[in-house]
């Protein structure tokens, strides 16, 4: 066997960071590795399998790579860990060799990971690198960096002879040797010592010593102190002298005391050889700690009781860590319950289809589970102002008054009294009597913030059910309108902090949300439509005030929804001025811009833009559709549709609330029209001459409309043998009749 002496100093840790660092293969950094921590020469890394590793020890782990012909490797844990990582990802059996090739290829790999280090790192001494200098690298290393036994690196390197090492080992100096030989003064006496036994009591007084939470007392047979030492003393604060002839129930709370508590401890460690309890102990200045303790009775030869020995540990610390840990726990369960009851009502919501069973089921998803105990939706009664409970749920409707916290405040009623005519005009039908009927608490949403009532305390059953608790209550709203009150009740501790009013406030919206979108849904799907008449002379009214000071009459040509509080009024003035209304529009904060459209013979054509509330939009929010509105001397008349199973007393509330002064001339219920495609087209085709209608689809094929355009206006002019502005003035007109069939009634047109 070869020396292998070295040649030359081995390389740096620095050389060996850049071999690792230019290895772009899993494999190639694990070959490098093996060579250069593990000591591997290119053959023996052909006999590398998982099997030939061995785990010599658990506790940390530790492994060693034994190969054929008893060669035997330290194999660091990295490594390992390395090894069977790619093992695994490469689908190889415990016992196929890990590097599958040839000497040959292991050595040219070596090779190009050093050309390849040496190029990118521009340091030409890495490219001439080997498998031998990485073997000298991990024998410098075990050497002279780790200071490991020679005859142990002689082994795992696999060397046959120290020859090969000795270059590597540094001369001893002077007090090197003076101070390996020094156990030849010291005499056998003192290994003799290091060789005696450390008795059990002394392991325990060293324990005892390291903790000042740790007591250790002996009681004689009685109960009292017998022996008293320097950790019961840190522990409880008395010395010795103080507390030995003392019973052992001076270290127990009175609470304790009175119960007999220390007399049955001692009896059950004699009854079961050993009792462990946990409870409150008190020290000399009166302080209580939480502590855990063992009572165990102690014997003679002949098996008679010579008193008990008692371990007493403060546990205070570990305590208030757990109390902290349940409550945090606690506090988690109940957001996590407040989550799923939200979740819950999402998926209800998404499934009800009309406005009772939006409350029904809003109800009963907040009360399924231990997040609320009560919950249930009020609407005002018009005529007595008293809530009238449309749902509940966990508890009886008669019952739900008694939650209710003194000093809250009943919903404001809809509007003051007013009784409607009986017979609407063009109907024969009676309007609906609105004096006792339940109808949504129409109020503007002034606050929508969570109230929260706590210590709220009520007799719910005549025996004896009492509910001590919190009341938390949120108004159902959507945009300026809301429908209803929300109030939950609960007897969690701490309910209703910031996060879950929060919560609350978005299942306000999204409630309200969902009745809005369902009534607009039904109106939408419904064959048969009531048609509404509203009259309004309210002065909150911009534009019925304007008629009344300016003597003038607006009518409403479209109505186009902006967001939920903002409205594109499009208007046709007659009587006034622009100048004058615009006036009056800057002086109105719920005006946000107006301008002058189009001026005919004698009217104007303006836009306003509404901002906040205004009768249609609050007719919008409830599900309704504005058809007409005309305003003149101070009275606006709207004309609208809702769906047939509407509840036209809600919505009459509704714009009560925010137009006192208003009232429901008349209703008539009608067949909703309905017309096909070809209709609509041939109604179309009726309305457009045949050069507007040969100009849109000359346009529309040539590509005029795509993004971008496929031809340019004179490109189609050309094609059609017509001047660029005619083409342009019959897109112009064909356009406008297509958008004013689409938006506008032809059936409505003079």
């Amino acid at each position: 066997m070869s020396l292998e002496e070295p040649e030359s100093a081995a390389i740096t840790r620095e050389q060996y960071e850049s071999l690792l660092d230019a290895a772009e293969t899993y494999r190639e950094a694990l070959v490098v590795r093996c060579c250069g921590e593990v000591g591997l020469r290119p053959a023996e890394l052909k006999r590398v399998t998982i099997d030939a590793i061995d785990q010599v020890r658990t506790e940390p782990p530790r492994y060693l790579l034994r190969l054929p012909d008893s060669r035997v490797a330290y194999l660091p844990t990295s490594i390992e860990r390395e090894l069977r990582r790619y093992a695994r990802s490469n689908g190889l059996s415990s016992d196929e060799p890990v590097f599958s090739v040839s000497t040959r290829r292991l050595q040219m790999l070596l090779v190009e990971v050093a050309e390849r280090a040496s190029d990118r790192f521009d340091e030409p001494a890495l490219e001439s690198i080997s498998t031998n200098d990485l073997r000298r690298y991990f024998l410098e290393t075990a050497l002279t960096d780790h200071g490991i036994n020679p005859l142990v690196v002689k082994r795992v390197g696999g060397w046959g002879s120290f020859e090969a090492l000795e270059s590597y080992l540094p001369s001893p100096t002077d007090a090197e040797i003076v101070d390996e030989f020094a156990s030849l003064e010291t005499g056998s006496s003192d290994r003799a010592g290091s060789e005696r036994t450390v008795s059990d009591g002394s392991v325990v007084r060293s324990l005892l010593a390291a903790s000042e939470r740790c007591a250790l007392v002996r009681l004689d047979a009685d109960g009292y102190v017998d022996r008293w030492n320097r950790s019961a003393e840190s522990v409880f604060g008395y010395r010795a002298g103080e507390i030995v002839g003392t019973h052992v129930s001076a270290l127990y709370a009175d609470e304790a005391v009175e119960r007999g508590r220390p007399d049955q401890t001692l009896t059950r460690a004699l009854e079961e050889s050993g009792y462990e309890a946990e409870g409150w102990r008190v020290r000399r200045d009166g302080s209580r700690f939480r502590a855990a303790e063992i009572v165990t009775p102690l014997r003679d030869d002949r098996h008679r009781l010579q008193g008990f020995a008692l371990l007493v540990y403060d546990v205070s610390e570990y305590h208030t860590r757990l109390e902290e840990a349940r409550s945090d726990r606690e506090t988690l369960e109940q957001a996590y319950g407040v989550a799923t009851r939200h979740r819950a009502l999402t998926d209800a919501l998404l499934e009800a289809t009309s406005h009772e069973e939006v409350e029904t089921v809003t109800c009963r998803a907040l009360t399924e589970g231990r997040t609320y105990d009560v919950a249930w939706i009020d609407r005002t009664t018009h005529s007595d102002r008293h809530g009238n409970w449309r749902t509940t749920s966990g508890l009886e409707a008669d019952r739900v008054d008694r939650l209710v916290p003194e000093g809250w405040s009943e919903p404001r009623p809809s509007a003051p009294d007013r009784e409607p005519p009986e017979d609407g005009p063009d109907s024969g039908t009676t309007l609906p009597e609105l004096d006792e009927s339940t109808v949504g608490l129409a109020e503007t949403a002034e606050a929508r913030s969570v109230s929260v009532a706590t210590d709220v305390e009520a007799t719910l059953e005549d025996d004896p059910g009492v509910f001590e608790g919190r009341v938390a209550a949120v108004p159902l709203w959507y945009g300026d309108t809301v429908y209803g009150r929300l109030s939950v009740a609960t007897e969690r501790p701490g309910a209703f902090d910031e996060a879950e009013r929060a919560w609350l406030e978005t299942i306000g919206r999204q409630v309200g949300y969902a009745i809005a979108a369902i009534r607009r849904r039904n109106l939408l799907l419904s064959d048969r439509v009531v048609e509404l008449e509203f009259v309004c002379r309210d002065e909150g009214s911009f534009f019925v005030e304007t008629t009344r000071r300016l003597d003038c009459r607006f009518q409403l040509d479209s109505l186009v929804p902006l967001s939920d509080s903002t409205q594109l009024y499009y208007v046709r003035l007659e009587g006034a001025s622009p100048a004058e209304v615009f006036e009056r529009a800057e002086a109105d904060p719920g005006i946000d811009d107006c301008r002058l459209i189009e001026t005919y013979e004698d009217a104007y054509r303006l836009e306003f833009v509404v901002e906040g509330s205004s009768p249609t939009l609050t007719l919008t929010e409830y599900g309704v559709t504005v058809c007409e509105a005309r305003f003149e001397e101070g009275v606006a008349t709207i004309t609208a549709e809702c769906a047939a199973d509407a509840d036209i007393r809600t919505v009459v509330a509704g714009l009560r609330s925010a137009f006192p002064d208003s009232e429901l001339a008349g209703k008539r219920e009608t067949e909703r029209p309905v017309q096909t495609g070809r209709e609509f087209r041939e109604g179309l085709e009726e309305r457009l001459t045949d050069r507007q209608e040969a100009a849109l689809r000359a346009a529309y094929s040539g590509g005029y409309y795509d993004w971008p355009r496929e031809s340019t206006a004179e490109e189609i002019a050309d094609a059609m043998g017509v001047s660029s502005p005619t083409l342009h003035s019959h897109l112009r007109k064909g356009q406008h009749e297509l958008l004013r069939t689409f938006f506008d009634d032809p059936s409505g047109e003079e």
